[in-house]
């Protein structure tokens, strides 16, 4: 698995203070060298996002406005597909394409056919689309009010392909189904300045694993261990709030995730912008699960 996200939950309601509300969890090897969120790229000197350090691109990438010139903040999100790979001598960095997005390049921009399969969540306060490549076709959905879910399988598990693996698929839906309906029955946050557990309110206990162990085949954060003793499992987590003026984002590391036991997450209010101004907050109020 590259670093990218895999599985994003998204709220978007068109007449809130805050149309745009978007969780998100990376799923990676966790021996996978990274570095958290920061303005990494000096020919985008914009974009804020997370760093992997393996291939230089990143998972998620916020922008208090794009660089095409518009007038309003964007997160571009991204998760891995399934389908056919590109041709190896051709292939191109999954880690690019959410800064490309965030730069304001267009899709027909992309040289899309020489990435993997994956999807994007492209987020503006005006709206929300998730684009889905699975190596031969591209798709473009507008998102709906309400909270949708973004899988390694697609936008709600319809739009990728059916020959992914079926236990990716089958703990996928479960984690969808359990965190759509707590997330969906609880109050939805209008994050702007302050402390992050006010911030964010009743999504945030949920956000930080709603104290599932990293071994249950619903948990948000993930943690397996192979015959190799190599780890696999939930490395971060990624609060975004869009408003027309203003982003949040809180980004926080999974610092412990043993087996049988529920994950330990230091959430940071990272990128605060107020009145498209980007401000980096003192991050000393760390809040620990």
């Amino acid at each position: 698995m590259r670093g990218v996200v895999c599985t994003a939950f998204i709220s978007f309601a068109p007449d809130s203070a805050v149309p745009v509300v978007l969780l998100a969890v990376r799923d990676e090897c966790t021996d996978r060298k990274w570095l958290p969120p920061g303005r990494h790229w000096p020919s985008s000197p914009a974009i804020t996002g997370g760093l992997d350090l393996a291939a230089g691109g990143t998972w998620l990438a916020v922008a208090p406005d794009t660089m095409a010139g518009s007038a309003e903040p964007v997160a571009a999100c991204l998760l891995n597909g399934f389908g056919q790979k590109a041709p190896q001598q051709q292939r191109l960095s999954q880690g690019a394409i959410p800064l490309l997005a965030a730069a304001g390049k267009e899709l027909t921009n992309w040289q899309i056919e020489r990435y993997d399969p994956f999807h994007l969540v492209l987020a503006r306060p005006s709206g929300v689309r998730v684009i889905s490549w699975n190596g031969s076709i591209a798709e473009d959905h507008q998102l709906p009010a309400g909270l949708s879910v973004v899988l390694n399988d697609g936008l709600d598990g319809q739009t990728g392909s059916p020959t992914g693996p079926p236990h990716i698929r089958t703990t996928a839906a479960a984690r969808a189904a359990h965190f759509r309906t707590r997330l969906q029955y609880a109050a939805r946050p209008e994050p702007a300045a302050g402390r992050h557990d006010d911030a964010w309110g009743e999504w945030l206990p949920i956000a930080r694993g709603d104290g599932l162990p990293p071994d249950d085949p619903a948990a948000l954060i993930r943690r397996l261990e192979s015959p190799s003793g190599r780890v696999w499992g939930s490395v971060s987590l990624s609060m975004v709030a869009l408003a027309p003026t203003r982003v949040r984002y809180d980004f926080g590391a999974v610092v412990d995730s043993s087996p049988g036991s529920s994950a330990r997450i230091v959430l940071e209010p990272m990128l605060i912008t107020a009145d498209l101004q980007t401000v980096i907050t003192n991050a000393g109020d760390n809040y620990r699960a």
